[in-house]
């Protein structure tokens, strides 16, 4: 529908891109549980799987035998069994097939994802490779973010990467929202001894230092492990688990109230 002369462009949703300096911080399942819990607490929410050599997104969120639609070359994402809106390289290339793209064909794909018809959702979660490359430069050159999550585990190696992946962000003018600690203690469902394999608190110091809120810490438990496997999120369910990525959504939330 054309706009009236004079009127005020229509507000297109609010883009988050949850990033990390490196691989195997569990950031996929962080997003695909933060866009969950934004959904349980009354948003409607898209989720775009950015990594497009590697996408999880659909057997996260029970998506895999769902397929995307297109009209007027534009896509239509599909509407998961949690509420979430979802595009995926996942759901357009065989299961087992390896995509091996130069970054402009990638760069390309992402922007096909991101100009999907989303229709009148409030949050649009970015689920960025790991890195800086081609796929991260075009998103915040084309898209310009609102914000910017950063993901790491507690140790050294991973706070390293987490800062270069902030550095990155506010080089790109892109507002970082804050960092979460992922995988950040482990209790035995044995015999119920708390340890911490990767350390502790290292996330939350590295967040104090570069002067960005901590947003909270998600532990490092096998039933996160077992139930993303199965496509059903935490994030959906009750418990203890449930309740941190809810508070992480509340974040966010309170977050564009302020802004």
């Amino acid at each position: 529908m054309a706009e009236r002369a004079g009127s005020a462009p229509a507000k297109g949703p609010r883009l988050i891109a949850v990033g990390s300096g490196k691989g195997g911080v569990g950031k996929s399942t962080l997003s695909a549980n933060l866009a969950v819990a934004l959904a349980r607490k009354g948003r409607k929410v898209g989720l775009v799987d950015a990594d497009i050599y590697g996408p999880s997104q659909p057997r996260l969120l029970k998506a895999e035998d769902l397929k995307p639609q297109a009209k007027d070359k534009q896509m239509i994402p599909v509407t998961t069994p949690y509420g979430v809106k979802l595009l995926s390289m996942g759901m357009l290339v065989e299961p087992d097939k390896a995509i091996a793209w130069r970054g402009p064909m990638a760069a390309g794909a992402l922007t096909q994802l991101i100009e999907g018809d989303w229709g009148d959702i409030d949050d649009l979660v970015i689920d960025l490779p790991p890195g800086t490359g081609d796929v991260q430069l075009t998103m915040i050159q084309k898209f310009k973010p609102a914000g910017a999550l950063i993901v790491s585990t507690p140790q050294d190696l991973a706070l390293m990467d987490a800062t270069r992946a902030v550095r990155f962000f506010e080089k790109a003018e892109v507002p970082v929202i804050g960092v979460v600690e992922n995988m950040a203690g482990y209790v035995c469902p044995h015999c119920g001894e708390a340890s911490d394999p990767f350390g502790s608190g290292g996330a939350e110091a590295e967040a104090k230092r570069l002067g960005y809120p901590f947003l909270g810490r998600i532990p490092l438990a096998i039933d996160i492990r077992t139930a993303s496997d199965a496509g059903t999120p935490p994030a959906a369910g009750e418990g203890p688990i449930a309740d941190a990525f809810a508070q992480l959504a509340d974040a966010l939330v309170e977050r564009e109230a302020l802004a």
